[in-house]
């Protein structure tokens, strides 16, 4: 789940969903507007029609990458640290 496997392809691994979250914080965030960003971006890079990565995946990389000290919410934004 956190890393790519047999089974789990390494674009659904929570490891790039969280690399794809810190790419879309370039400034700080509501969760709401980094979910509709997230979600352009998704569908821009695999080239889908909708995309495929439901809300509770990316709140879980929102949870890793607060667990490895890589983003943090401060004032109700979301925002990348270092």
């Amino acid at each position: 789940m956190i890393l790519p496997t047999k089974k789990l392809r390494p674009e659904n691994s929570l490891v790039y969903l969280g690399s794809v979250v810190l790419r879309i914080l370039d400034e700080p965030k509501t969760v709401s507007r980094a979910w509709e960003e997230f979600q352009r971006r998704r569908i821009e890079d695999l080239g889908v029609e909708s995309c495929d990565v439901p809300f509770d995946w990316f709140v879980l990389s929102l949870d890793f990458l607060n667990i490895v000290d890589a983003i943090d919410l401060r004032n109700g934004r979301l925002e990348r640290k270092g």
